[in-house]
């Protein structure tokens, strides 16, 4: 299975028609969300979402990116789509942006160690949650608990993909680490 970016995660329905709210994860969206656009989609197993969806209209609304899809025709399939993830594969054409170098797909960053600033290895990376003020870091403690890093450079200083590691400069009881 090839690797993909993803390009926004669906919210809630919005009106009646099937559109949808998305929380966008591309600089591009007027590309990448265009009319007539083919997006695969990631989403829970026995969903019910297609594989694919069509881009049919996109507009802006109070800052806020609306998408109706040609296989959702209303509120209620629109409903069934919060959640799921709008993604590229690895094969579709990159958007290059000099100014892109500090921009992480989800791929890159799972798996990835974190390390305080100090240098100690505190536990992995285990997913990037989109969310609609900032993205967090989900990370597992080499304890075995879990938790979330808002993905802000005050708190993740450093992101070295190459080195396999990431810095959290974590505040005190963010991950309870003094128990």
């Amino acid at each position: 299975m090839s690797e993909s970016t993803v390009v926004a995660r669906i919210g809630k329905p919005h009106g009646l028609r099937g559109e949808v709210t998305v929380r966008l994860h591309t600089d591009e969206p007027e590309l990448r969300l265009a009319v007539g656009a083919v997006l695969a989609t990631e989403a829970e197993s026995g969903s019910g979402v297609p594989r694919a969806l069509t881009v049919r209209s996109t507009r802006v609304h109070n800052g806020i990116w609306l998408v109706a899809f040609e296989e959702v025709p209303d509120r209620t399939g629109a409903e069934g789509l919060r959640g799921t993830r709008l993604v590229l594969d690895a094969d579709a054409p990159e958007i290059a942006d000099e100014d892109d170098e500090d921009l992480f797909t989800e791929a890159e960053l799972v798996g990835l160690a974190v390390h305080t600033p100090a240098g100690e290895r505190i536990g992995e990376v285990t997913g990037l949650v989109i969310g609609a003020a900032q993205d967090r870091l989900a990370v597992r403690l080499d304890d075995g608990r879990t938790g979330e890093v808002p993905f802000v450079a005050a708190l993740v200083p450093e992101v070295d993909v190459a080195g396999g590691r990431v810095v959290v400069d974590a505040p005190g009881g963010l991950f309870d680490l003094e128990d």
